[in-house]
């Protein structure tokens, strides 16, 4: 072996890591999202040739009486607010604009200030008619209805003096019951405190019962909404402890413990409802378009969460609400755990989000602190990390160095024995054993980068602050770069374009593969004989689509890799130093361990079945 198989074995791992890994998280239930699709679709036609042919004016006319007639009917106490007009009250903090509406006393729409979405429009948050926070009331002894449906009365936005501005919208029966739902914002956060204020809850609930429904459509922020999709997830702290799902092609969370809040989270905002003394149970849903819907929608989400009053004719429901950006410092402050929301790693990897918290957001944030251009940021963590692991690149050069003077000397047992594998890999750990050199020398610090890969691969696909940064011939390092686009998709992850910086990435893996194979002394085996070309080939199809914040990164650290490759081996290394000392350590006697002692034995053992084989095949000759 050159520099040393194991280098190779450690790509090898790492490579099936890496096609496991982003095959498993972009593919996952994509047939049952597709026969949904269909199924739907389906229901659709049949609806649509089954509907009774009805003229569209008097079916217009007919349906106006009957809502007229069903929002008085269901209004009960409440008739005065059963119809009205819709008004429409802007309250701007700084950080978010938000639109109330008194059709159900609640948030309309949220203009993110400081955001813009894919188009360059400014990013906003809600206002679909899907969109929707109420609870159904008891409005008269056989009859009740949803607060959705029901004009509130608005007051006048008021200023408090530590600047929180506050919106109250009410209800009050005919027969003294009431409702009020106060809205504050205080300046230049992204939360609202809500609460819901009732004279009569023992009358307006059933069972002191409160079911809030609340439906949020996540629309489309990015440029690639398929990619989006996949990041979407439902996120939520139930008994105390944070949790998720995957809402790549829909899930489902049923909650049966108290629960402190849920949230719709997209790949870098996010819509959160809070209880502050916790849901005691509930259900949220999310559907998910296919990636071959065209629509705008991200995912639509539904959630049902229950409240149980105390029996009392008076009730106060705090809650919030939150709309705004997935940045870890911002929801860190709530102390709620919402940072959690920001996926720096999970499943499998999820203990590489100690790694970003405690040590590449703080170095990341420490750069942009001075230096405006996020490209060069990227660069010099790059270094950073490369600094910081320069004594693992250390030890695995000197391996490959010493397998390297080893290099002679195998060639000539390999010669020697010709085809018999096994004596050739007994009289290799002999010379190892000899030479005083760790044949694991060069693995384990390639595998230990797998763990630095993944926690950058999230950061990358979830730092907000790369959102809309352009770098060099990137538009923005949030999401891949550009330099073609193709009149087909290719299968496999490539997509329908080609990213200039993963062939960057891609060339210096190649140059880096093509490197560790001129130092390895074993040619005989395909499978080594090929892995300069398997892995970059790899690759290739898992970052066309990937963050060009983390092919940027890549890059940098692929050249830094070729560098110090060159200069260690030929400026720093010593090979007739190391030459020498590996002579003294032959001369030293040696002890062997009970692992190489049985080891040992077996290749013995092995040699000696194998020797009587060919006595007896060459007897029977």
């Amino acid at each position: 072996m050159k520099t040393d198989k194991n280098t190779v074995i450690g790509f090898v791992l790492i490579g099936i890591l890496f096609i496991g890994y982003f095959w498993f998280s972009t593919k996952q239930q994509q047939v049952i999202a597709l026969e949904k699709q269909r199924t739907d679709d389906s229901l659709s036609r049949v609806r649509a040739l089954t509907a009774p042919k009805i003229d569209s004016a008097t079916a217009a006319i007919d349906s106006l009486k009957r809502d007229s007639t069903n929002k008085l009917a269901v209004a009960g106490n409440f008739q005065t607010a059963a119809t009205g007009a819709e008004q429409l009250t802007v309250v701007d903090n700084g950080l978010i604009k938000i639109t109330f509406t008194n059709k159900g006393g609640q948030p309309k729409s949220i203009e993110l200030k400081n955001f813009k979405s894919y188009d360059s429009t400014d990013a906003v948050m809600g206002g679909s008619p899907f969109d929707n926070i109420a609870y159904t009331i008891n409005t008269s002894a056989n009859q009740s209805a949803s607060t959705s449906t029901l004009f509130f009365n608005p007051s006048a936005v008021t200023k408090e003096a530590d600047g929180r501005q506050v919106i109250s919208y009410a209800l009050t029966s005919a027969d003294g019951q009431s409702i009020t739902h106060q809205f504050i914002l205080k300046p230049n956060d992204y939360m609202v405190d809500w609460n819901i204020i009732m004279n009569g809850a023992d009358r307006l609930l059933t069972g002191n019962t409160l079911n809030l429904n609340w439906q949020v459509q996540a629309g489309k922020k990015q440029s690639d909404i398929i990619y989006e999709r996949r990041q979407s997830r439902i996120c939520f702290v139930e008994d105390g402890d944070y949790d998720y799902k995957t809402a790549t092609t829909g899930t489902t969370a049923t909650f049966e413990k108290p629960v402190k809040w849920v949230s719709v989270k997209q790949q870098f905002f996010n819509s959160t409802l809070i209880s502050k003394n916790n849901f005691n149970g509930g259900e949220i849903s999310v559907t998910v378009p296919g990636d071959e819907d065209t629509s705008r929608i991200v995912g639509k989400a539904v959630a049902n969460m229950k409240f149980q009053l105390p029996a009392a004719a008076s009730a106060t429901i705090p809650m919030a609400l939150y709309y705004g950006p997935n940045d870890f410092n911002v929801l860190k402050k709530y102390n709620l755990q919402m940072e959690s929301i920001i996926d720096l790693g999970s499943g499998v990897f999820s203990f590489v989000k100690y790694i970003n918290r405690y040590i590449i957001i703080p170095v990341f944030n420490f750069f942009a602190g001075f230096i405006s251009n996020y490209g060069w940021v990227i660069a010099l963590l790059t270094i950073f990390i490369r600094l910081v692991t320069s004594p693992l690149t250390y030890s695995s050069y000197l391996s490959g160095a010493k397998m390297k003077v080893l290099r002679p000397e195998l060639d000539t047992i390999k010669k020697k024995l010709g085809d018999d594998q096994q004596a050739f890999a007994m009289q290799q750990m002999k010379l190892f054993r000899e030479a005083g050199v760790n044949p694991l020398g060069g693995c384990i610090p390639a595998l230990l980068q797998i763990p630095i890969f993944f926690a950058l691969y999230s950061f990358f696909n979830s730092e907000i602050a790369l959102r809309g940064q352009s770098f060099l011939w990137a538009k923005d390092l949030s999401s891949y770069d550009v330099i073609a686009r193709l009149p087909f998709s290719v299968p496999f992850g490539f997509g329908d374009h080609i990213s200039l910086f993963t062939i960057t990435a891609v060339i210096t893996s190649f140059l880096i593969s093509i490197y560790n194979m001129s130092m390895t002394p074993d040619q005989g085996n395909p499978v080594m004989k090929y892995m300069p070309y398997f892995f970059p080939f790899i690759l290739l199809f898992i970052f066309n689509q990937l963050p060009s914040a983390l092919t940027w990164y890549y890059t940098v650290s692929n050249v830094i890799t070729l560098i110090l490759q060159f200069v260690i081996q030929n400026y720093i290394i010593d090979h007739d130093r190391i030459l020498a000392k590996m002579e003294e350590t032959r001369k030293k006697p040696k002890t062997k361990s009970k692992w190489q002692e049985r080891y040992s034995q077996m290749m013995a053992s092995q040699q000696k079945v194998q020797e009587l084989k060919q006595r007896t095949n060459n007897n029977k000759k």
